[in-house]
């Protein structure tokens, strides 16, 4: 992380101990809040990810939360449990369930064609509502990258950026596969106001925050002063610089709220106990979308669905300039696990999310990893990244972009004196917005193995290439 020397000697001792809990949260056992606390520690020392806020459900109570780390690196501002992060794309839950209430009143059908309210979109009378909360639509992505793309930087209008992107030609046809995109929750953001004629803002707070009693939760970008937790961006694991959250009206519906940990945890007992929507609602939340040629997509309506070794999973991440969140809940266990970070593109959040539910519940365990194929190309873009060069030709325009003198010379810098590399090796993949996406674990004969993401487009160009983290 970016750290100047005052700021390095703070963080160095604010990562031994946790910053305030709140009040509510005192009922997780010493030994395993012990045990939770080093497994935030030892998470945000190897990645350098600033801080992390986590709070823990058990049954129907709110049993941990503390944040762990600096909320601001310089000058040096410790985390607090009470303060709000960006939940990204966890948002998406929020949307999905004010669709849902909808619904019930009457006043629309998830069954319905997206022609019904928007007719110029791309084979609008195929695409329901329910292509759209499971991912199964078609439209492509306009956010699938981890760092930040030049037309990010700029203001835009959550009308228009939809229209941009839903009326290109569909990725595939309705329901047939499966492919994460921000396009969908977009669209559904702005068919809640069609059909509510209220703002998503307003619609939202008045019908689902409000209802639960959820405090503390603001729009990330038009409240963006509210935010009192710093985010970073960290290229090839050099010190962080300070990462500016993307423009106005990119994310809406999709990844547009902030709140601190506790109150995301209130939301996921607000799932576990079935306390907003009818029982039959969510089920349909819940229920993974299957695809035309019968595969679990995995997906239900704004939650990945799994089962981890005979407990149920619904889980979700989210990400957006400077921040990552992960949220797992476990409903007939009864326990949920939220960490808040504040860097993006790191795998902090998830490792340490996934670190304390195998601790409360130990009999799950991660999926196998699959086929490696890109591993050669890779091991040679990396020996050049160590001595800072690049062959442009590889890549698209906005990783070129990201690509500028500062990050190559962060990249030279982590790299250089890792010495050869031994061994690269694929440990997951996915589709998203039309790339494969694919987790690298890359290990080097000084002993330090770092973890890279990539993204490439079926015609070979590299989207995204970075470093998020160490083990």
């Amino acid at each position: 992380m970016r750290l100047f020397a005052a700021a390095a000697l703070f963080l160095s001792a604010s990562l031994t101990c946790a910053a305030q809990a709140a009040p509510q949260a005192t009922e997780l056992s010493p030994e395993t809040a012990q045990r939770v606390a080093e497994i935030a520690n030892t998470t945000l020392k190897s990645t350098g990810v600033p801080s992390a806020s986590v709070a823990i459900v058990e049954h129907d109570r709110v049993v941990y939360a503390h944040a762990f780390g600096l909320a601001n690196v310089n000058p040096p501002k410790p985390a607090t449990a009470e303060m709000a992060y960006p939940i990204g794309s966890i948002s998406k839950q929020f949307t999905a369930n004010a669709v849902l209430l909808l619904q019930q009143r009457g006043k629309l059908s998830i069954d319905d064609p997206v022609s019904k309210y928007f007719p110029n979109f791309t084979r609008a009378n195929e695409v329901k509502l329910r292509n759209l909360m499971t991912m199964t639509s078609g439209y492509e992505d306009f956010a699938p990258q981890d760092y930040i793309i030049p037309a990010w930087r700029e203001n835009t209008d959550p009308l228009e950026n939809a229209t941009c992107w839903a009326t290109k030609p569909l990725d595939f046809t309705p329901g047939t596969e499966w492919q994460y995109s921000n396009t969908n929750y977009v669209i559904l953001g702005l068919i809640v106001q069609k059909v509510s004629g209220q703002p998503l803002m307003q619609f939202i707070r008045e019908n689902v925050l409000d209802p639960l009693n959820l405090q503390g939760v603001f729009n990330t970008y038009t409240q963006r002063e509210k935010l009192e937790v710093t985010g970073y961006v960290s290229n090839a694991l050099a010190p962080v610089r300070v990462q500016p959250l993307e423009g106005n009206g990119w994310y809406f519906g999709d990844g547009d709220l902030a709140m601190p940990a506790s109150t995301l945890a209130q939301w996921d007992i607000g799932i576990i106990e079935q306390k907003l929507l009818s029982p039959a609602s969510y089920k349909e939340f819940e229920t993974p979308f299957i695809l035309a040629n019968g595969d679990n997509s995995h997906y239900g309506l704004g939650t990945f669905v799994y089962d981890r070794n005979g407990h149920r999973e619904l889980e979700h991440s989210g990400e957006v300039g400077g921040y990552v969140s992960e949220n797992i809940v476990f409903p007939e266990d009864q326990i949920a696990v939220v960490v808040l970070t504040n860097e993006v593109a790191s795998g902090a959040a998830s490792a340490i999310g996934n670190g304390i539910a195998r601790e409360l519940l130990p009999s799950i365990r991660p999926a196998a990893a699959p086929p490696d194929t890109f591993a050669p190309e890779l091991k040679t873009i990396l020996n050049g990244l160590q001595h800072g060069q690049i062959d442009r030709s590889l890549f698209t325009a906005d990783t070129n972009d990201y690509f500028n003198a500062d990050t190559l010379s962060d990249f030279e810098s982590t790299l250089a004196p890792l010495g050869t590399i031994t061994d690269v090796t694929r440990s997951s993949t996915h589709l998203r917005g039309g790339m494969t996406g694919s987790i690298y674990r890359v290990t080097y004969s000084s002993g330090t193995t770092l973890i890279v993401s990539v993204y490439t487009y079926p015609d070979g160009k590299i989207e995204q290439l970075l470093i998020i983290g160490k083990s």
